[in-house]
């Protein structure tokens, strides 16, 4: 890249793939200087069944973004859903050998990579370790143990986990059209960084992504991850029901779905009617609203009931997990009508469209913060604060090189080596640990 703050997201959806590039302001918002749409060809239900097709589609959105922005893409953070993404709850403690030391980083992150080699089912990888709560001798409901004395340091661990082949896949077809990838995220993940404010994560709020072909929820609760569920259920089974149900082709029944399309059936009159030219010199084809929208309310209070089935499992009926700040929409399929009021009527509680514009720099057009790019807008942001880290971190590095060369003349090159070793984040090391992994398969 021409540019080293520049930054890509990319986000790999059932129904199209997006490219945007950005960077941060003096303000420190993201701007975002181009996006990239292509249609997703080769993708169902967020997991890569085409290589081929996901490849130029990829390929289609970057050149876009690259033509809109004038800056060359070569990395990547990618987005990751599907329905073999699960998570699951795990503690896990170290024994440190000094407890007169303070807790360090290190000793931190000793902790989140013993949690990495947890042996999963076959097939399975941990894409996330999530912190949650640390324990210093016992003492719990610690946020922050850095700095702290103490023996032995515990803490309960949120991971998410998915299936290695479709992550090998995704990766393969990223270094097939000629990029890096330089991270990868859970997209329920990137859309609450892009929507969600830090007041809500610390009242407790339920995120809830509609994609074209998955529903992503995330569960956040005094500011920390709680629950994430990937359910396998989206749009396009909204407009499969409208195209079943009403005898038409699939294009019209995205449109009929986009334009009259709403979630709630007493808000259409009997008398309201929809023509839809015929095929072929046919005649054309008249469509009652309030059928459609009743095809559309039944599914789409089902996926809803799967959301807030998730939402209790979580144990939202508890006084302690109360998600005081409600049901947050957002993705595609928050952009139907009356869907806000249907949430609202199922789970009782307090419900918002969420539109990615916190972040984002004032000149952004509406476009750019629609709910349908949330995704992309939180994938953008990763890769920015991911490439912040780095560049601070080679800013240390050169200050203690520059220290090194000084003290140490003779020996510079046997000196300085483990410190940058030392150095590398937790995120780094299993970003190289993964591309490993890559090459080799």
């Amino acid at each position: 890249m021409k540019n080293s703050n520049i930054s890509v997201g990319l986000d790999i959806g059932t129904t199209k793939i997006v490219a945007m590039v950005g960077t941060k302001n003096e303000f420190n918002k993201v701007e975002i200087l181009g996006v990239g749409k292509s249609k997703s060809l080769g993708v169902h239900r967020g997991v890569v069944n085409n290589i081929t097709q996901t490849i130029q589609s990829i390929h289609q959105a970057v050149e876009e973004a690259k033509t809109l922005s004038g800056e060359d893409i070569d990395e990547v953070v990618v987005g990751i859903a599907g329905q073999h993404i699960r998570s699951l709850q795990h503690s896990d403690y170290i024994t440190r050998s000094n407890p007169q030391e303070v807790i360090s980083v290190d000793d931190v992150e000793r902790l989140i990579q013993q949690v990495y080699k947890l042996v999963m089912l076959p097939g399975e990888e941990i894409i996330h370790v999530l912190p949650q709560e640390y324990k210093v001798d016992g003492q719990a409901e610690i946020k922050e143990p850095i700095g702290m004395y103490g023996g032995r340091l515990e803490a309960n661990f949120h991971v998410v986990v998915g299936q290695v082949s479709s992550i090998k896949n995704i990766g393969r077809c990223i270094k097939s059209a000629g990029l890096k990838m330089g991270n990868i995220t859970l997209e329920p993940l990137a859309s609450s960084e892009a929507v969600l404010s830090q007041e809500e994560k610390e009242a407790g709020v339920a995120l809830i992504d509609i994609g074209g072909g998955t529903t992503d929820l995330a569960i956040f609760k005094d500011g920390i991850i709680r629950h994430t569920a990937v359910i396998p259920f989206g749009g396009n089974v909204i407009t499969e029901d409208i195209k079943e149900g009403c005898s038409i082709i699939e294009k019209q029944a995205e449109l009929l779905k986009i334009k009259f399309g709403s979630s709630w059936p007493g808000e259409n009159r009997d008398s309201e009617i929809v023509s839809i030219p015929g095929l072929r010199g046919r005649e054309p084809k008249e469509i009652s609203l309030k059928t459609l929208s009743k095809i559309i309310n039944a599914r789409v209070v089902e996926i809803i009931e799967q959301i807030f089935l998730e939402i209790k499992n979580y144990g939202h009926d508890d006084q302690k997990k109360k998600l005081i700040g409600g049901v947050v929409i957002t993705g595609g399929g928050s952009q139907l009508k009356h869907l806000k009021q249907l949430v609202e009527y199922i789970t009782g509680m307090d419900t918002r469209i969420g539109y990615p514009s916190e972040h984002l720099a004032g000149d952004t057009g509406n476009v750019e913060t629609s709910p349908i790019l949330a995704t992309a807008v939180g994938l953008l942001m990763n890769a920015l604060d991911h490439q912040k880290e780095i560049i601070s971190q080679d800013e240390e590095e050169g200050k203690v090189f520059e220290g090194e060369i000084d003290n140490h003349e003779n020996n510079k090159s046997e000196e300085t080596c483990p410190i940058v070793d030392r150095r590398k984040t937790i995120l780094e090391r299993w970003v190289e640990k993964f591309k490993e992994f890559l090459d080799n398969a």
